[in-house]
Protein backbone atom coordinates (compact mmCIF):
# COMPACT_ATOMS: atom_id res chain seq x y z
CA UNK A 1 0.00 0.00 0.00
CA UNK A 2 0.50 3.91 0.10
CA UNK A 3 0.55 4.96 3.39
CA UNK A 4 1.12 9.04 4.27
CA UNK A 5 1.74 9.21 8.03
CA UNK A 6 1.52 12.32 10.14
CA UNK A 7 1.28 13.18 13.54
CA UNK A 8 1.67 16.19 16.30
CA UNK A 9 4.77 15.05 18.58
CA UNK A 10 6.59 16.40 15.57
CA UNK A 11 9.19 14.84 12.92
CA UNK A 12 11.62 14.49 15.92
CA UNK A 13 9.44 12.14 17.51
CA UNK A 14 10.60 8.80 17.96
CA UNK A 15 6.74 7.50 17.83
CA UNK A 16 6.87 8.74 13.73
CA UNK A 17 10.08 7.82 12.83
CA UNK A 18 9.74 3.83 14.52
CA UNK A 19 6.15 3.83 12.50
CA UNK A 20 7.69 4.96 9.27
CA UNK A 21 10.54 2.91 9.73
CA UNK A 22 8.57 -0.46 10.58
CA UNK A 23 5.90 0.19 8.14
CA UNK A 24 8.22 1.21 4.78
CA UNK A 25 9.70 -2.27 5.06
CA UNK A 26 6.64 -3.47 3.23
CA UNK A 27 4.64 -1.06 2.46
CA UNK A 28 5.69 2.62 0.19
CA UNK A 29 5.56 5.47 2.69
CA UNK A 30 5.66 8.81 2.85
CA UNK A 31 5.40 11.25 5.93
CA UNK A 32 4.46 14.79 6.54
CA UNK A 33 4.76 16.30 10.11
CA UNK A 34 4.85 19.40 11.77
CA UNK A 35 8.22 20.77 12.72
CA UNK A 36 7.76 21.03 16.60
CA UNK A 37 5.18 19.77 18.77
CA UNK A 38 1.23 20.28 17.96
CA UNK A 39 0.15 18.25 20.99
CA UNK A 40 -3.47 19.52 22.23
CA UNK A 41 -4.13 21.18 19.11
CA UNK A 42 -7.30 19.26 18.33
CA UNK A 43 -8.61 20.40 14.63
CA UNK A 44 -6.51 23.93 14.07
CA UNK A 45 -5.56 24.89 10.80
CA UNK A 46 -3.55 27.62 9.65
CA UNK A 47 -5.77 29.57 7.53
CA UNK A 48 -4.55 33.17 8.70
CA UNK A 49 -0.52 32.76 8.07
CA UNK A 50 1.53 31.42 5.94
CA UNK A 51 2.36 27.73 5.57
CA UNK A 52 5.50 26.68 5.17
CA UNK A 53 6.96 23.46 3.78
CA UNK A 54 10.35 22.26 3.77
CA UNK A 55 12.03 18.57 2.48
CA UNK A 56 14.15 16.47 5.42
CA UNK A 57 17.35 18.03 5.48
CA UNK A 58 20.59 16.78 7.36
CA UNK A 59 19.39 18.77 10.04
CA UNK A 60 17.05 15.94 10.68
CA UNK A 61 18.64 12.50 10.08
CA UNK A 62 16.37 10.52 7.60
CA UNK A 63 14.42 8.35 8.37
CA UNK A 64 14.91 4.29 6.95
CA UNK A 65 12.43 2.96 4.63
CA UNK A 66 10.61 6.14 3.38
CA UNK A 67 9.75 7.23 0.09
CA UNK A 68 9.84 10.57 0.69
CA UNK A 69 8.91 13.58 3.77
CA UNK A 70 8.44 16.87 4.24
CA UNK A 71 7.82 19.05 7.45
CA UNK A 72 5.80 21.96 7.94
CA UNK A 73 4.92 24.78 10.28
CA UNK A 74 1.80 23.84 10.31
CA UNK A 75 -0.84 21.84 12.87
CA UNK A 76 -1.51 17.95 12.32
CA UNK A 77 -4.38 18.85 10.12
CA UNK A 78 -2.36 20.69 7.62
CA UNK A 79 0.04 18.62 7.44
CA UNK A 80 -2.54 15.78 6.15
CA UNK A 81 -4.26 17.77 3.84
CA UNK A 82 -1.17 19.79 2.24
CA UNK A 83 0.74 16.14 2.37
CA UNK A 84 -2.93 14.98 -0.29
CA UNK A 85 -3.49 17.97 -1.93
CA UNK A 86 -0.28 19.41 -3.05
CA UNK A 87 2.99 17.82 -1.89
CA UNK A 88 2.57 14.42 -2.95
CA UNK A 89 -0.73 15.71 -4.87
CA UNK A 90 0.74 12.90 -7.86
CA UNK A 91 0.61 9.28 -5.27
CA UNK A 92 -2.45 7.54 -5.12
CA UNK A 93 -1.96 7.04 -1.21
CA UNK A 94 -4.58 4.05 0.38
CA UNK A 95 -3.94 4.59 3.52
CA UNK A 96 -3.46 7.29 6.26
CA UNK A 97 -1.90 6.87 9.36
CA UNK A 98 -1.51 9.61 12.49
CA UNK A 99 1.16 8.63 15.07
CA UNK A 100 2.29 6.77 16.90
CA UNK A 101 1.56 9.31 19.92
CA UNK A 102 3.30 9.62 23.20
CA UNK A 103 0.89 9.24 25.45
CA UNK A 104 -3.21 7.66 25.46
CA UNK A 105 -5.82 9.46 23.13
CA UNK A 106 -9.04 7.93 24.54
CA UNK A 107 -12.52 9.15 25.53
CA UNK A 108 -13.10 13.03 25.62
CA UNK A 109 -9.14 13.03 24.57
CA UNK A 110 -10.14 12.63 20.55
CA UNK A 111 -11.60 16.16 20.94
CA UNK A 112 -8.32 17.82 21.72
CA UNK A 113 -5.61 15.30 20.15
CA UNK A 114 -3.71 16.49 17.07
CA UNK A 115 -3.27 12.73 16.78
CA UNK A 116 -6.75 12.37 16.25
CA UNK A 117 -8.10 15.51 14.33
CA UNK A 118 -5.05 14.03 11.43
CA UNK A 119 -6.50 11.28 11.18
CA UNK A 120 -10.02 12.68 11.06
CA UNK A 121 -9.01 15.39 8.62
CA UNK A 122 -7.68 12.54 5.99
CA UNK A 123 -11.56 10.97 6.30
CA UNK A 124 -13.01 13.77 5.96
CA UNK A 125 -10.85 13.73 2.54
CA UNK A 126 -12.26 10.79 1.59
CA UNK A 127 -9.19 8.52 2.71
CA UNK A 128 -8.67 5.58 4.76
CA UNK A 129 -7.34 6.75 8.26
CA UNK A 130 -5.94 5.76 11.38
CA UNK A 131 -5.01 7.04 14.38
CA UNK A 132 -2.47 5.38 16.68
CA UNK A 133 -1.66 5.76 20.48
CA UNK A 134 0.63 4.59 23.35
CA UNK A 135 -0.34 4.30 26.98
CA UNK A 136 2.37 5.56 28.39
CA UNK A 137 4.19 9.26 28.74
CA UNK A 138 7.43 7.79 29.93
CA UNK A 139 8.21 4.41 27.94
CA UNK A 140 9.56 5.21 24.52
CA UNK A 141 9.05 1.50 22.83
CA UNK A 142 6.84 1.81 19.92
CA UNK A 143 8.49 -1.09 18.29
CA UNK A 144 5.69 -3.64 19.32
CA UNK A 145 3.43 -1.18 18.36
CA UNK A 146 4.39 -0.65 15.14
CA UNK A 147 5.26 -4.62 14.07
CA UNK A 148 1.27 -5.03 15.52
CA UNK A 149 -0.07 -2.42 13.36
CA UNK A 150 2.23 -3.82 10.34
CA UNK A 151 0.97 -7.19 11.05
CA UNK A 152 -3.13 -5.64 10.89
CA UNK A 153 -2.15 -4.38 7.53
CA UNK A 154 -0.61 -7.74 6.22
CA UNK A 155 -2.26 -9.07 3.30
CA UNK A 156 -4.35 -6.07 2.60
CA UNK A 157 -3.94 -4.25 -1.16
CA UNK A 158 -5.96 -1.91 0.37
CA UNK A 159 -7.71 0.17 3.49
CA UNK A 160 -11.69 -0.11 2.20
CA UNK A 161 -13.00 -1.90 5.18
CA UNK A 162 -14.14 1.22 6.94
CA UNK A 163 -17.25 2.89 6.86
CA UNK A 164 -17.68 6.45 4.97
CA UNK A 165 -16.94 9.20 7.31
CA UNK A 166 -15.72 6.59 9.94
CA UNK A 167 -11.70 6.18 11.01
CA UNK A 168 -9.75 3.49 13.37
CA UNK A 169 -9.26 5.33 16.57
CA UNK A 170 -6.09 2.47 18.03
CA UNK A 171 -4.23 2.41 21.58
CA UNK A 172 -1.21 0.07 22.18
CA UNK A 173 -0.43 -0.84 26.25
CA UNK A 174 3.10 -0.07 26.82
CA UNK A 175 5.66 -2.86 27.09
CA UNK A 176 6.60 -5.96 24.71
CA UNK A 177 4.15 -7.51 22.88
CA UNK A 178 4.40 -10.77 24.57
CA UNK A 179 2.82 -8.40 27.53
CA UNK A 180 -0.39 -7.88 25.13
CA UNK A 181 -3.79 -9.27 26.71
CA UNK A 182 -5.50 -9.53 23.36
CA UNK A 183 -7.20 -7.05 20.98
CA UNK A 184 -10.35 -5.30 22.17
CA UNK A 185 -13.07 -3.55 19.73
CA UNK A 186 -14.45 -0.86 21.84
CA UNK A 187 -16.26 2.79 22.46
CA UNK A 188 -14.96 5.97 23.64
CA UNK A 189 -15.02 5.62 27.57
CA UNK A 190 -14.92 8.23 30.16
CA UNK A 191 -11.77 9.36 30.11
CA UNK A 192 -11.84 12.51 33.01
CA UNK A 193 -9.29 14.70 34.51
CA UNK A 194 -8.49 16.00 37.58
CA UNK A 195 -7.15 19.60 36.44
CA UNK A 196 -5.80 22.34 38.27
CA UNK A 197 -3.98 25.68 37.16
CA UNK A 198 -0.73 26.11 39.06
CA UNK A 199 0.10 29.41 39.35
CA UNK A 200 3.76 30.35 38.82
CA UNK A 201 5.11 34.10 38.79
CA UNK A 202 7.50 35.34 35.80
CA UNK A 203 11.18 37.09 36.61
CA UNK A 204 8.93 40.63 35.90
CA UNK A 205 6.88 39.61 38.98
CA UNK A 206 3.56 38.96 36.36
CA UNK A 207 1.56 36.39 37.19
CA UNK A 208 1.52 32.90 34.70
CA UNK A 209 -0.49 29.44 34.91
CA UNK A 210 -0.07 26.46 33.90
CA UNK A 211 -2.51 24.21 33.69
CA UNK A 212 -1.95 20.39 34.71
CA UNK A 213 -4.23 17.29 35.43
CA UNK A 214 -4.42 13.30 36.23
CA UNK A 215 -6.41 10.75 34.76
CA UNK A 216 -9.70 9.78 36.76
CA UNK A 217 -9.28 6.07 35.96
CA UNK A 218 -11.54 4.62 37.96
CA UNK A 219 -14.44 5.77 35.95
CA UNK A 220 -13.73 3.56 32.88
CA UNK A 221 -16.35 0.63 32.72
CA UNK A 222 -16.00 -2.70 30.43
CA UNK A 223 -16.22 -2.03 26.53
CA UNK A 224 -14.49 1.39 26.82
CA UNK A 225 -10.89 1.65 25.44
CA UNK A 226 -9.67 3.08 28.58
CA UNK A 227 -11.00 -0.19 30.04
CA UNK A 228 -9.55 -2.49 27.60
CA UNK A 229 -6.23 -0.59 27.89
CA UNK A 230 -6.11 -0.82 31.86
CA UNK A 231 -6.39 -4.43 31.21
CA UNK A 232 -3.44 -4.58 28.69
CA UNK A 233 -5.32 -4.84 25.59
CA UNK A 234 -4.86 -3.20 22.61
CA UNK A 235 -7.91 -0.77 22.02
CA UNK A 236 -9.49 -0.30 18.89
CA UNK A 237 -12.80 1.99 18.14
CA UNK A 238 -14.40 2.75 15.02
CA UNK A 239 -14.90 6.71 15.35
CA UNK A 240 -17.23 8.95 12.54
CA UNK A 241 -17.59 12.90 13.14
CA UNK A 242 -21.31 13.25 13.68
CA UNK A 243 -21.84 14.83 16.85
CA UNK A 244 -25.40 15.37 16.06
CA UNK A 245 -28.46 14.33 19.58
CA UNK A 246 -30.94 12.20 17.03
CA UNK A 247 -32.88 11.53 20.54
CA UNK A 248 -33.17 15.33 21.13
CA UNK A 249 -34.25 16.45 17.40
CA UNK A 250 -38.21 16.09 17.88
CA UNK A 251 -38.09 17.68 21.60
CA UNK A 252 -36.01 20.87 20.02
CA UNK A 253 -38.59 20.80 17.52
CA UNK A 254 -41.15 21.37 20.09
CA UNK A 255 -39.43 23.72 21.82
CA UNK A 256 -38.82 25.82 18.80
Amino acid sequence: MKILIANDDSIFAEGIRTLATVLGEVHEVYICAPDRERSATGHSMSLNQPLMVSPLTKRIPWIQNIQDGVITTGTPADCVKIALKQVFKNVEFDLVVSGINHGPNIGVDVLYSGTVSAAMEAMLMGYPAIATSLYSYSSKKFEPAAQWLRAFLEGRKDFKILPERTFLNINFPPGPSEDYKGVEVTVLGNRAYKENFEERVDPRGRSYYWLAGDPVEDKEVPGTDGYALLQNKISITPVKFDMTNYNFIEALKGLV
